[in-house]
């Protein structure tokens, strides 16, 4: 039968993987020129992004250009990319010439002095140069870090997701436009190495003190996701059926690092069963050690948890079996399937990253552990789950919404599950969603369309509680004569979510409204339970 119907502060861990889960509400034009959509963006497709740039360590500096292919989508005659206004514009060269351009606060406005012909394929050159922000709280806020590791060798990276790209480097910063392919050249100190997303296609001495590493990305990618990570790094490598598995750790966590590692293997053989195939092969996958505790960076995933289990070595389920694993190798690495390889198009909508990759924990703890681990690790998430502002954002102004995206939204994913009662149809449905949305960037009407069509019931009054309301829904009972009523209160009209209860020892479905009291036939309280752990509701017995 189918159905559809703290050791850790908890701002920090409900914080840990998007950065700047900011509390603005009031919203300025710096705001909307980085949030929306204009023609001066639409107009243009971003194609290949080949970045080249030097890193000084002892100044904290960066120089270089960035040579942006684009295909011209709509006639026009300026394009807008952005660079924080820090940073320091040189030129921007088009077939020959260098072209004008206007600054407004990080947007920078490049006027090509005539209109560019629809369907046409440009590339243009934007040198520039300076110091980028350095990260206060890394990975919390985002910027460079400049370290140094034990042994007084410099150790350098970067994260930037929610705060921009363009922070460190001239692009379209709008997670709608992903770039099809990349190449990051880095040059470094000759005694460093430079680590970057993709694989690694050429090494060549810049000059007496600098090596130049290039990296070659052939999957398309968020621009957040392109990366940096400079350091005396050293290489293993291992594999997983067809897939490489490339480490980048500093020399002397070489052996911590190859005994940690072993948990990759177990949790690809999960992902792959669950969610498909890695989604990119061609690109390897990679973890590369970094002075910060992770980030998703696509085929480059930051990793900074100290080779220790859990969190930082704690458990933030509370249930003890977030000790069982390496909780940064598998929350960041199943961001590959959601968040890199399924994008959503504006932060409004992260929680299309978040919520299925918080869920994709205890998917792994399933695997490993068994499914009724499972039930009680993401039952345990929900210690942390606030309620207090809805996890969808505003749209157009780069802001997301509530860090409850986190394990309010993985506890409803797995409310859904309960209600598919059918795991061979959930897990389908999981596995062609990351081949359906392949590479593409989503909202959230889509996904909520998605899951309908695939699971055979509108579910548009299920996400719009969940995801637009601060508070989840209440199934209230009272007493009617001998026996108890039933009805939701929720902030969603026509929600209709059945629940699975025990009745005097038996399992039975029953279906409350939202606009009605239903009868219930038990006599009190102790003939009727739920097993909360299978949907994330409040209930009151009035």
């Amino acid at each position: 039968m189918r159905l559809i119907g703290c050791l850790l502060c908890l701002c920090m861990s409900c914080s840990v993987y998007a950065q700047m889960l900011n509390k603005k509400t009031n919203f300025t034009r710096a705001d909307s020129l980085r949030g929306s959509l204009r023609p001066e963006r639409t107009a243009f497709d971003m194609l290949k992004y080949d970045l080249n740039i030097e890193v000084n360590p002892d100044d904290k500096s960066i120089s270089g250009y960035n040579a942006i292919d684009f295909e011209v989508k709509e006639r026009q005659h300026v394009m807008q990319l952005d660079l924080f206004e820090n940073m320091i514009v040189d030129s921007i060269v088009f077939e020959g010439k260098q072209l004008n351009y206007k600054r407004e606060y990080n947007a920078v406005f490049i006027y090509f002095g005539k209109e560019l012909i629809k369907g046409s394929e440009k590339q243009l050159k934007f040198y520039y140069h300076g110091n980028p922000i350095i990260a206060k709280n890394p990975p919390w806020d985002g910027g460079f870090v400049f370290k140094k590791d034990k042994n007084g060798k410099p150790w350098i990276a970067v994260a930037v997701q929610g705060t921009g790209a363009s922070l460190w480097y001239p692009n379209k910063d709008h997670q709608s436009d992903e770039p099809d392919s990349a190449v990051i050249s880095l040059s470094v100190p000759k005694d460093l190495i430079a680590v970057s997303n993709g694989k690694l296609i050429q090494t060549h001495r810049k000059n007496k003190d600098y090596t130049t590493y290039s990296w070659k990305v052939s999957y398309p990618i968020n621009n957040y996701n392109i990366t940096v990570n400079i350091g005396d790094y050293v290489n293993f490598s291992d594999q997983y059926e067809d897939l490489r598995l490339e480490y980048w750790v500093l020399s002397y966590n070489l052996e911590k690092a190859k005994s940690q590692f072993e948990q990759v293997k177990p949790m690809m053989a999960c992902f792959y069963e669950k969610f498909g195939e890695y989604p990119f092969a061609r690109d390897d996958f990679k973890l590369v050690e970094t002075p910060y505790l992770g980030m998703e960076h696509q085929s480059a995933v930051a990793y900074g948890n100290k080779y220790m289990n859990g969190y930082l070595g704690s458990d933030l389920s509370g249930t003890g079996l977030g000790k069982k694993f390496d909780y940064i190798i598998v929350h960041e690495t199943a961001h590959e399937w959601f968040g890199n390889n399924i994008s959503a198009k504006d932060n409004a909508d992260l929680w299309i990253h978040e919520s299925f990759t918080t869920y994709a924990e205890s998917v792994y703890v399933e695997c490993e552990y068994g499914k009724e681990a499972a039930l009680d690790y993401i039952y345990g998430q929900r210690r942390r789950v606030r309620n207090f502002s809805p996890i969808q954002g505003p749209y157009g102004v780069n802001k997301e919404g509530s860090s409850d995206m986190y394990y309010k939204g993985s506890n409803m994913i797995n409310t859904l599950r309960t209600l598919v009662e059918d795991d061979e149809l959930w897990w389908k449905t999981l596995k062609d969603f990351n081949k359906d949305f392949r590479f593409k960037t989503t909202d959230t009407d889509e996904v909520v369309a998605y899951f309908s069509n695939a699971l055979g019931k509108d579910l548009t009054a299920f996400f719009n509680q969940y995801l637009k309301q601060s508070k989840i829904p209440k199934l209230l009972f009272k007493k009617n004569g001998k026996n108890y009523q039933y009805k939701w209160q929720t902030d969603v009209k026509d929600f209709d979510m059945p629940i699975k209860v025990e009745v005097k020892g038996k399992e039975k479905w029953v279906f409350p409204k939202s606009n009605t009291w239903k009868k219930l036939r038990i006599k009190t309280k102790k003939e009727f339970s739920i097993d909360k752990r299978l949907f994330l509701i409040d209930i009151l017995f009035q």
